[in-house]
């Protein structure tokens, strides 16, 4: 029976493929105020800038590629359980070929009723549109878990922490929670690795730190464990 190996993927992971990440600049994305494009206020407030601002996202997202992080996770499955839980949105680590993936914040390419949370639909290309409908004839908004809204994933995510084998750490600072807590909920004598350029100052027993960026980073990882 193989190892269960738990992966909490961030940003970081991404960013190498040319996916850009709020905190790159003071919190701005794009250019624009978080509470201005990634809030259920911002929807209310002005769903057509929202609406724009992840169809740029979703339309870039086309435009890029999974990077050797990704597919060194893909290659992890030969040899391990491999369950990854990502706190990123876009669907790179499936076009790797991973196939045990839990996005926690939501999946750009879908769209979800604005009325019930388990109407979710596939957005066919890149465009979202007003007037885009679910069955219940309300319209769809972006399927993200938006800052202050509840992470219902989070539940399932503590659960697969809690039987990790092996922790990894990849592409996150981990300072946003609830993801932030999921580091705590596996058991005490489990091995961590955290693959980060600036090794984040992360106080946890049996943490071994691979002071890279996701890429390089994640080819040593595939030599120790592998």
């Amino acid at each position: 029976m193989k190892q269960k190996l738990v992966v909490l993927t961030g940003a970081g992971i991404s960013a190498e493929s040319g996916i850009s990440t709020f905190r790159d600049s003071d919190g701005l994305w794009n250019n624009h105020r978080i509470e201005d494009v990634a809030t259920f206020q911002a929807w209310q407030r002005n769903p057509q800038l929202v609406m724009d601002f992840y169809n740029q996202r979703r339309k870039q997202l086309h435009e890029v590629e999974p990077n050797a992080a990704h597919f060194a996770l893909h290659t992890l499955e030969e040899q391990y359980d491999v369950q990854i839980i990502t706190q990123n949105v876009d669907n790179l680590h499936e076009r790797a070929g991973s196939t045990n993936i839990l996005h926690l914040h939501g999946e750009l390419t879908k769209a979800r009723s604005s009325v019930d949370d388990q109407l979710i639909y596939e957005i066919d290309g890149w465009e979202l549109k007003f007037g885009d409908l679910c069955a219940k004839g309300s319209q769809l908004r972006p399927h993200i878990v938006w800052f202050g809204e509840m992470v219902p994933a989070i539940p399932v995510a503590a659960k697969m922490a809690q039987q990790a084998d092996i922790l990894l750490i990849v592409g996150t600072s981990l300072v946003v929670y609830p993801a932030a807590g999921l580091v705590h909920e596996v058991k005490s004598k489990t091995p961590v690795y955290l693959v980060d350029p600036k090794g984040a100052g992360m106080q946890l027993p049996n943490l071994t730190v691979i002071q890279e960026k996701a890429t390089t980073g994640m080819q040593k990882l595939l030599q120790i464990l592998m």
